[in-house]
């Protein structure tokens, strides 16, 4: 009949214990993104937070602001989503090989 009860139970602790130990690794994670040929750079922690923005000052056009800002958006669009891949990465090494029912695809 599959797992019982205190198997599952088990199994859920260990699963809970894995899930708060990749989230406080995560919070070791550093992310570096760029735009425009690394005019801005940024650097993102796993709390999806930005900690370092760089520009160039060639970078900075008075006459076009708005490639600087398209510049920034990209990096920064950039540097989170490999903070999200790297936590995806974590969450699913902790969640594979586990067959909880009802739960399948967890991530």
């Amino acid at each position: 009949m599959g797992m019982n009860m205190a198997q599952m139970m088990k199994q859920a602790r260990k699963m809970q214990e894995q899930l708060a130990a990749a989230q406080e690794s995560l919070k070791e994670v550093s992310v570096d993104a760029s735009a425009g040929g690394g005019m801005v750079k940024v650097t993102a922690n796993g709390d999806m937070q930005l900690t370092s923005l760089t520009i160039d000052p060639e970078a900075v056009d008075p006459e076009d602001v708005d490639m600087l800002q398209d510049m920034l958006l990209a990096a920064v669009n950039e540097a989170l989503r490999g903070v999200n891949e790297a936590a995806n990465q974590q969450m699913s090494a902790v969640t594979s090989g586990l067959n909880i029912p009802g739960m399948p695809g967890m991530f």
